[in-house]
């Protein structure tokens, strides 16, 4: 499946804003079953200087510099990706959990994809001893990993209620977890804490879901927002497999990754300074739909920034 993806940040400032640094992270990268066949950036107002990197992890990052005074400051994301992932294994055919957790420890590798980057605690999933009491019901002695993480992803999307006005981007994990409500930030946050608890890799994914409108009804432009899920290291027979605790499904083709990390501080779409004093707004449109042109077609019309 190939995908055109739109994604329209949009601030509003009480007061004129000076002066702005902004870090953005909305590009795909080429990932495991993802190719990208074009993607840019465009900024409004115009920046100053625009530096792009790559970090550890592998995330496209541009460090955006607006130096001119601005009331608005509007960032729009485009990118063309074709998605085939593997089917995801029988659940039974995986190593136990326990021998998962055995190798992971025992690994020497140090290499992005190394699962000793994700076996601790990070700035945003401390250890919780509830949330690890809460995973010991689906990790059962010698269960397969897989069959484990399923069935603990479907236990989270039936126990935990999808409530946006429940947490904000800054609740903790531990409140989150007391509520029993939240978004998918928050669910994940929740399963990797629970998998880490028990010596078990796992890391955040952000990224989108394409969203299919009901039968009869029209997509609406707009409507797909930023996403995110787990993943988590089975083995170096069958390496990270994505588990998403909001839908209760293992990442598909309707996955579209942008980052991985320890947790969501390392995936932030957006974060920054800006010189000014004042309240501000922000709306975000995201729109992800089976793309109408061919692989090898033109590019969007976009300024190109990285």
């Amino acid at each position: 499946m190939i995908y055109d993806i739109r994604h329209v940040t949009t601030y509003r400032y009480d007061a004129p804003v000076s002066a702005a640094r902004c870090t953005l992270r909305l590009l795909p990268a080429d990932d495991d079953g993802q190719r990208v066949f074009d993607s840019g950036l465009e900024v409004a107002p115009q920046p100053a200087s625009v530096i792009q990197r790559t970090d550890f992890f592998g995330t496209r990052i541009a460090h955006v510099t607006i130096a001119s005074t601005h009331r608005e400051l509007r960032i729009t994301a485009m990118s063309r990706v074709e998605v085939e992932r593997r089917p995801a294994p029988a659940g039974e055919l995986t190593p136990s959990w326990e021998d998962v957790r055995q190798n992971a420890f025992a690994s020497s590798a140090l290499g992005t994809t190394a699962p000793a980057h994700f076996l601790y605690p990070s700035r945003l999933v401390p250890m919780h001893g509830p949330a690890t009491a809460y995973a010991r019901e689906s990790f059962q002695l010698g269960r397969p990993i897989v069959e484990a993480a399923a069935e603990l992803m479907t236990r989270i999307r039936n126990d935990f209620k999808y409530d946006p006005k429940a947490t904000a981007v800054s609740t903790p994990l531990s409140e989150a977890f007391e509520s029993r409500g939240g978004v998918c930030q928050d669910f994940a946050h929740i399963m990797i804490a629970a998998l880490r608890g028990l010596g078990l890799p796992a890391a955040y994914v952000s990224g989108y879901i394409r969203t299919i409108p009901p039968v009869g009804k029209p997509r609406l432009v707009g409507a797909d927002a930023s996403h995110a899920w787990v993943s988590l290291w089975c083995g170096e027979a069958f390496g990270w497999l994505d588990f998403d605790p909001t839908n209760a499904m293992m990442a598909g083709n309707d996955h579209i990754v942008i980052a991985r990390g320890r947790d969501y501080a390392d995936v932030s779409p957006i974060d920054g300074v800006i010189l000014a004093s004042g309240n501000q707004t922000l709306s975000v449109s995201v729109d992800v739909a089976p793309s109408q042109r061919m692989a090898s077609d033109p590019p969007p019309r976009i300024a190109e920034l990285v």
